[in-house]
């Protein structure tokens, strides 16, 4: 599996004192491509990130970057063109909305401001985050993300707390990112829409991996994670 272009984890477990987080999982995220993880709270989806960004160590199993091996720390992600947003926003309060994004521009003002209007919050550049709306602060969360210009974008639960407009902008935003994602999220309409392959976990083993058609016709799948989406 190490011989492929992108990030690829192979037979990732994670194991705290006798908690199971994850046992087997492999995956593979090509460049270009959008791979989705859901699951029920407690799944492993949170782990698996934190695993990638190096925030926790696998008990066993190895992750590899265009077949290479990868050992990742925090620290060094924004070096290997991987960037991550939070389940919250995770903005500082004090700044900014475009000096939220200048902390991780290495380009400096011009890039942060194309990152906003990318990201559709050029016009609160100069505004405190903590007088905007959620769904805005969530959008320069992910332009904070995206102004390094990732290979590897982490979305983790990017629709959580956004209505349904809101959600169908951000499908647009996703959709149209030229870098690899590898997402985490509840909302089904939106892992279905914009992912090209999906793996389900449960109790942090994976129990399904494939196209959204083939994840959506899985008995087993719909009638566990689902529901009226499928």
């Amino acid at each position: 599996m190490t011989d492929s272009a992108g990030l690829t984890l192979d037979r990732i477990s994670v194991r705290f004192g006798g908690l199971v987080a994850l046992e087997g999982v492999s995956l593979h995220v090509a460049p270009g491509r959008t791979v989705g993880v859901i699951g029920p709270n407690g799944a492993g989806k949170t782990t698996l990130f934190n695993v990638v960004c190096g925030f926790v160590t696998p008990t066993s199993g190895s992750l590899a970057l265009d077949g290479r091996p990868l050992r990742p720390r925090p620290h060094r992600l924004a070096r290997l063109g991987i960037s991550r947003t939070l389940q919250g926003v995770g903005l500082f309060s004090g700044l900014t909305v475009l000096e939220n994004v200048l902390v991780a521009a290495r380009g400096g003002r011009e890039r942060a401001m194309a990152a906003l209007t990318r990201s559709g919050v050029d016009r609160y550049a100069g505004d405190l985050p903590g007088r905007l709306p959620y769904a805005v602060r969530k959008r320069v969360a992910l332009a904070r993300a995206l102004v390094s210009e990732p290979r590897l974008l982490l979305l983790d639960e990017p629709a959580g707390g956004l209505g349904a407009g809101e959600i169908d902008e951000l499908r647009e935003l996703i959709g149209g990112l030229s870098c690899s994602v590898l997402l985490v999220e509840h909302h089904m309409d939106l892992v279905m829409a914009v992912c090209d392959e999906i793996l389900v976990l449960d109790f942090g083993r994976p129990v399904a991996h494939g196209t959204p058609a083939e994840i959506r016709t899985d008995e087993a799948v719909a009638d566990a994670y689902l529901g009226a989406a499928a």
